[in-house]
């Protein structure tokens, strides 16, 4: 490490910690913990976190939302009587049903890609019946030209053909209009998802990550590096001639 620099925040570190001891520090009970390593905030970074956790204690919608939170959290999980463990019961859908509901949100957003109509529709369908009103909004809403962002031929999906851009800052404005009081996303690219959610004016949540390869579950290649995806840690994802030349496009 170079003079002068800090140790950089590494909690997934930890997990060698967890493999051994089945704990770590941060879970662990005061009174028997074992000790921090260099990189850990709990010490380091007593201030920041502190001064967060204060903002949980007041009585906004924030503090309230990590206090519902919390229930929720705790809701997702039945314990097994005579024993310590637990056992979970909820699946993403019911959890954020639940946290809609204790939140008294009502109306709720949705984003969602144009390829999971049908999943969204399915969604709007359960959100109905637990009294809760869906919004849907799709990402190609407006059908513009993608050629209007300068993207060049080869860089569509289908060279050729008319393809229309995904407009995300327009959805979270649409649902914005109509008020509601969270939104979900539902499969919005990498970088769609970000501008929907930094120009949402009501809290987001994701419900479905975009993956085309696994079927929209991406933990599936932290668990296959050993095998499928061995390549992830052995070659770039793109050079660094291929990172120049599509930022000069761009």
């Amino acid at each position: 490490m170079s003079k002068g620099k800090t140790t950089p925040l590494a909690c997934s570190r930890c997990s060698a910690m967890w493999a051994k001891e089945g704990t770590t520090n941060c879970w662990s009970d005061p009174a028997a913990r074992p000790p921090r390593p260099g990189y850990c905030p709990s010490e380091r970074k007593s201030e920041i976190i502190d001064d967060s956790f204060q903002k949980y204690t007041g009585n906004d919608e924030d503090a309230k939302l990590a206090r519902v939170a919390a229930v929720v959290e705790g809701l997702c999980y039945q314990p097994v009587p005579g024993s310590d463990a637990v056992n979970a019961r909820w699946n993403r859908v019911e959890d954020t049903v639940a946290l809609a509901k204790l939140m008294n949100y009502r109306k709720i957003g949705i984003a969602t890609c144009i390829g999971l109509l049908d999943e969204t529709e399915r969604l709007s369908a359960i959100l109905s019946a637990q009294g809760l009103e869906p919004f849907s909004v799709c990402c190609k809403a407006g059908s513009i030209d993608k050629r209007r962002l300068g993207i060049a031929e080869e860089h569509k999906v289908r060279p050729g053909t008319f393809e229309p851009a995904c407009n995300p800052i327009a959805q979270a404005q649409l649902l914005n209009q109509e008020g509601t009081d969270m939104n979900i996303i539902v499969g919005l690219c990498v970088g769609h998802d970000m501008l929907f959610a930094k120009n949402s004016e009501a809290p987001v949540t994701t419900l479905v990550v975009k993956d085309r390869v696994t079927g929209h579950n991406p933990a599936a290649v932290l668990y296959g590096q050993n095998f499928y995806y061995k390549r992830l840690q052995k070659q770039p994802v793109l050079s660094d001639d291929q990172v120049c030349e599509l930022q000069e496009e761009g």
